[in-house]
């Protein structure tokens, strides 16, 4: 499908999000970006503003609070100023162990599936109902296996999309699962996850990611791995024998500890 209109991008100040941000107004795109910082918010819309002559409008929300969700999800369903594509990207890493500091979990749960639920849902309402639009809900590869709190997570973003797609399939809206691997963002840094054992070629740029996911949602696809190499992981993910599967997981994770 074209990309055109007006899109929304959450986490739209860094990484994936500023990424996204980036190739969609030098398409053309009017941008709503939704973060927490205002400053960062602020500076990153001027220089949009400046570098594409689009029109860029920021929204300071928190969404693992459930007003300021219901905030972003109200602008999602203003007729007077449609939002033609939802980038549902807001999230962080989770590296806490399962059996502590449960507030932590909370706040990912609410951040990254609540979140993503109540945005979907919005956009999806107000999309089918004028017949076009476009969802990408940023999942992950950590959902094809099983580290912890962020890998249940995504686990559900990725199966909650797919069933976004077709729940929606014929009304005009296509809804993309973005499944990335590791990306090279201040993501990791921020969850104090020790990237040292991940080697080098594993790593793909934020700028690729993005243009492969937007060149496959313009071939009318529904899911998207970018690269070759995180294919054919998410490949071995999902058919290998799980207790290899396990094995290999157990390996990553001493890694990054």
């Amino acid at each position: 499908m074209p990309i055109i209109g007006t899109a929304m991008v959450t986490g739209g100040t860094s990484g994936i999000g500023l990424a996204f941000a980036r190739a969609l107004a030098a398409r053309g795109c009017d941008l709503v970006l939704v973060a927490r910082n205002r400053q960062r918010l602020d500076e990153t819309a001027e220089e949009l503003r400046a570098a594409h002559g689009i029109a860029v409008h920021t929204i300071v929300a928190d969404l693992t609070d459930r007003a300021d969700a219901d905030t972003v999800a109200r602008r999602l369903e203003d007729t007077s100023a449609p939002v033609d594509i939802l980038v549902n990207n807001a999230g962080h890493g989770v590296h806490t162990p399962l059996t502590e500091q449960l507030d932590v979990h909370d706040a990912a749960i609410d951040l990254m599936i609540r979140g993503v639920l109540v945005l979907g849902a919005a956009a999806g309402r107000a999309m089918q109902a004028r017949g076009n639009g476009l969802i990408i809900n940023v999942g992950s590869v950590a959902g094809l296996v099983a580290m912890g709190t962020y890998s249940a997570i995504k686990s559900w973003v990725n199966t909650y999309s797919e069933s976004l797609s077709l729940e929606l399939e014929g009304s005009g809206v296509q809804v993309m699962t973005l499944i990335p691997g590791w990306v090279r963002t201040e993501f990791h840094g921020r969850a104090k996850i020790r990237t040292s054992a991940i080697p080098s070629f594993l790593w793909l740029e934020s700028d690729r990611l993005v243009a492969d996911c937007l060149a496959d949602v313009e071939a009318g696809r529904t899911r998207s791995v970018p690269s070759r190499r995180f294919k054919v992981i998410a490949w071995l993910a999902q058919r290998m024998p799980r207790a290899l599967v396990r094995r290999a997981t157990a390996l990553i994770r001493k890694g990054r500890r």
